[in-house]
Parts: structure tokens; sequence; C-alpha cells
């Protein structure tokens, strides 16, 4: 390959490696699913569930509608494939990851940077957090409100209870892992031994480096060709270390560095990367999607420039609460703000833009698109409200296609 890339091979070689412009199973399952987590390398979690909690919605965007079971059986089941931990924010990854993240729960335990309240709490309450490991060890694993120990939250860390807080710092130190969830997202907390297969615990742990090393890996294959920024926040690695690990994997020959046209820093390919001759696809992609989820590469990528306003006021507000950009063919052609109506069974898009990129085609591949997302969820009608510039002419195709 080149050591230049034009703008639109580096959009295809990262579309590609995000599992995109693959011919869809016919009946996704466990193994699919599993897959595409693998391809990702990280899954990230949300716990807004106004449309749906944002680690489905990957999957479905590179599978088509998939049994939302078979990623929850793979996460909290019997016959775990994924485990929890702070990836890239609060994350699912293949059980394979863990040993890699072991050096962060080290870094936990001890206080370096970020993670010095964890410290401070863990040392100033032993005698309390060895009698919260002692409860879970007599009995199995617990929710913080089945735990009963600990004063109240009063402001705080979220108004956490000391239980809650104990629970949290052993789970960012590795001590504890989430065993399950219940309910409303309520997190299960388990001893690892108690939660995960026996021979992944025992697998080797490799030093801090090699560790960093390979999660750049995943993160390379995952994006094709990226930037060392990219790279460094796909698994939120510290800067510094990010920056020597990547000068020792392109010493290594392991990553290539190569210009991207309009990109200013400087680029890495990955030596599983692929350029095809052209991508197809059409998905709706959560807000924390991987190929989004770093806006300055999503800006880089499609030439779109995607901010999240969930916690922006409801009159500045330019999109929506919880807005899908669509990816038709290789460009991000519409935005739409979705919710999920389960009380009436519709799916209502409360907004709908157009972006530059969009074509006369754009309305029906997205209303035929809103139609599958609508039936994964078991919804049966999709509503389109009248705010946007897209918003008549999906309408009219959402009528049109019944």
């Amino acid at each position: 390959m080149s050591p230049g890339l034009s703008a639109a091979e580096a959009r295809r070689l990262g579309l590609r490696a995000q599992g995109f412009g693959r011919t869809r199973p016919v009946a996704p399952g466990r193994a699919d699913v599993l897959g595409i987590v693998r391809r990702l390398g990280v899954l990230q979690m949300d716990s807004v569930n106004v449309l749906a909690r944002s680690h489905y919605l990957p999957v479905f965007s590179r599978l088509g509608p998939y049994p939302r079971e078979a990623l929850e059986d793979l996460a909290w089941g019997p016959r775990k494939g994924l485990f929890e931990y702070w990836m890239h924010e609060a994350s699912l990854a293949p059980l394979a990851v863990q040993p890699l993240l072991r050096w962060r729960m080290e870094d936990a335990e001890a206080g370096v940077g970020v993670w010095r309240g964890v410290a401070s709490f863990l040392q100033s309450h032993r005698a309390f957090i060895d009698q919260v490991l002692d409860e879970i060890a007599r009995r199995g694993p617990l929710s913080a409100s089945e735990l009963g120990l600990g004063a109240k939250g009063a402001g705080g860390w979220w108004g956490w209870s000391e239980g809650k807080r104990a629970l949290e710092c052993l789970f960012w130190t590795g001590r504890l892992t989430t065993a399950a969830r219940r309910g409303t997202f309520e997190r299960i907390y388990g001893l690892p031994d108690q939660v995960h297969p026996p021979h992944r615990l025992r697998a080797q742990t490799p030093d801090r480096g090699e560790a960093q090393r390979e999660l750049l890996r995943i993160a390379a294959r995952a994006q094709g060709v990226a930037t060392e920024a990219d790279l460094r926040d796909y698994f939120r690695l510290p800067a510094a270390e990010a920056r020597l690990r990547v000068a020792e994997l392109v010493e290594a020959g392991d990553l290539t560095p190569v210009r991207v046209e309009g990109w200013r820093a400087q680029a890495y390919l990955s030596p599983d990367a692929g350029l095809p001759r052209r991508i197809e696809a059409e998905a709706l992609l959560s807000p924390f999607d991987n190929l989004i989820w770093f806006r300055d590469r999503a800006e880089r990528l499609f030439d779109v420039r995607i901010r999240l306003e969930i916690y922006t006021p409801a009159h500045r507000r330019v999109h929506g609460y919880y807005v899908l950009p669509f990816l038709e063919g290789e460009a991000l052609t519409a935005r739409v703000d979705l919710k999920a109506d389960r009380h009436g069974r519709r799916l209502l898009v409360q907004a709908a833009h157009a972006e530059p990129a969009a074509g006369a085609g754009t309305p029906e591949a997205l209303a035929q698109a809103l139609g599958r997302m609508a039936g994964w969820l078991g919804l049966e009608a999709v509503e389109v409200a009248p705010r946007g510039d897209l918003a008549g002419r999906l309408a009219g195709e959402v009528a049109r296609l019944g």
C-alpha cells in the first residue's frame, strides 16, 4: 500500500475494520455477536434507555436484527464470553482482554493518577473493605442494596452509600467484577473466582508495556488506519505511555506510518487493514458507537461534526436528545433523534435532519432502517414528528412503506 492515503481510502479502511460492508448472517446468534465484539475489541456501555442501552446498538448496526439475549448471555449469563471494566468508559470486552487491563487495576489499587480517590477510600476503610469481601465470599454475588452495609450516602460520589463506594472501588481494582445485571441495570458484584472461568483467571499477566502494546494492536485492527490520538483513545491509555508504545510498535513493524489526505497528524496503518473498492452499508449508529465515539476522528473520516446533546439544555439542542447518525454507503447522510415508546409500541422519530452527503434515496433508505430497528425492538410502528429539514420527506417514505 502506498505511503499516502486519500481521505476516501482512509474512510473505507475504517469502515471495513469496524465490520461494515460485510454480508449479514440470516439468523445471527451468540457466535456472531461474540465475533462482532472481538472485531471491535470493546463495547462502550451507557445507562440511558430512551431507545435501547448503547451496548446493544453497535451489534445491531453491524449484524442487523439479532437476539439481544445473546449479548446478555455473553456478558452476564453462566457461560460468559465478555467481562465489564473501565476501558473506553464503562465497557464490555472479550474475556481474553482482561489480563491486558490488570496494570490499570494495579494503578487503581495504588492510587496512581485519576485513581487517587479510590486508593484513599480503600486505605481509610480497610476493616470495612474486608467485611464487604467476606460478605460476598460467604453469600455469593450481591448488589449494593443486598449488601446492606455502611452508612447511607449524603452527597459526594453521586450520593452513594459507603457500601456502594466500597463495591465500586473494589470493582475498579479488579478485586470484584460484575457477575450479572438485574432489573433497572443494577450491577451484581462477585469475586472473580465466583464469576470468571478458572483458566481465564490463571492467564498470565503481561507486563505493563506488552499489555499496552496489545491494547494498541487491538485498537489499530479495529480502526484500520488511525492517529496516535485515535489509538490512545480507544482504551483511554495515558498519553505519554501511548506515545512510547506506538513508537515501539512502529519499530517492531506492527504499525506502518502513513499520511492521510486532510489529516494534520501522522497516521498509522494496521497490518491487518484491507482496502475494499467500496463499502455498501446502511446502519443507524449509537452516539457511543466505536466508529464515531471519538468526535475528532469522526469529523476527519466523515467531514461531519458530531456532538452529544444529552446533557445540553433542551432549548439549546440542535439535533435532539438521543441522536443517531445514519451511515449510508460510505457517508453519514442524516441524523435522527429516536425514542422507543414501549407502552404505545412505537418508534418515535422526534427530529430528522439531513447532512450535506444526503441524496435522493436517503429518505427511503432511512425509513427502511428505522423499520428494521422498530421490529428488532418489538415496536409496531414508526412515527415521525415534524421537526428537522428531513422530517417531511422521511414521514412520506415511512407512510409509503407502511
